[in-house]
């Protein structure tokens, strides 16, 4: 722990032994029930705002959907599903290739790209089909189905809509808390990979 720099200004800055003996043991005492205290009331300020506050909700069921559509998810525009399931699945790979050995930026860049495309995105939904619920098709098919704009000019058009439907599909699931059935779509997709 050291000083703060007005009271160092000019000063040679002291060992941490130094610094710290300078503390009474009751403040010493007092550092990590402080924290303690900091802790906790930022853990009640996360439990209260998880009760609807002005008209937005923390969902319980997915740490990380810190705000719920203002729709029914079954209601949201395939595009905007599609939208959140592009940054999930991105989200998806990466953390797969990080778990990988070899951890090179270039590296994951490349292996990231191979699996984000159009063309991998649609051979891997041909690989869900099986394996997908009714529910779980018929979002595919609303997705694929779509205006979703133009494709990029390298993709083809046909790869470009089977992509959305996987990106649909993906932020469906995400926004229904369905995070486990994610996580069994994702192993279907890595299993012949690895």
């Amino acid at each position: 722990m050291m000083r703060p720099l007005e009271e160092d200004a000019g000063k040679t800055f002291g060992r941490e032994e130094d610094v710290g003996s300078e503390l009474t043991a009751t403040e010493s005492d007092a550092i990590p029930n402080r924290i303690t205290e900091e802790q906790s009331a930022a853990s009640d300020a996360v439990a209260s705002a998880s009760e609807s506050k002005a008209g937005l909700e923390l969902a319980s069921f997915n740490p990380l959907a810190l705000h719920k559509p203002s729709v029914k998810t079954g209601l949201v525009n395939p595009v905007v599903l599609a939208y959140m399931g592009d940054a999930v699945f991105e989200l998806l790979v990466r953390q797969y290739l990080i778990s990988l050995p070899n951890n090179k930026s270039h590296h994951l860049h490349k292996e990231a790209t191979k699996l984000v495309s159009a063309k991998a995105q649609r051979e891997l939904l041909e690989r869900w089909q099986p394996h997908l619920s009714e529910e779980e098709a018929d979002i595919v098919r609303r997705g694929r189905n779509t205006k979703s704009g133009a494709p990029p000019k390298n993709a083809d058009p046909a790869d470009y809509r089977h992509a959305t439907a996987l990106e649909c599909l993906v932020g469906y699931l995400y926004f229904e808390g369905r995070l486990d059935r994610l996580g069994e779509l994702f192993h279907i997709a890595l299993s012949e990979r690895e």
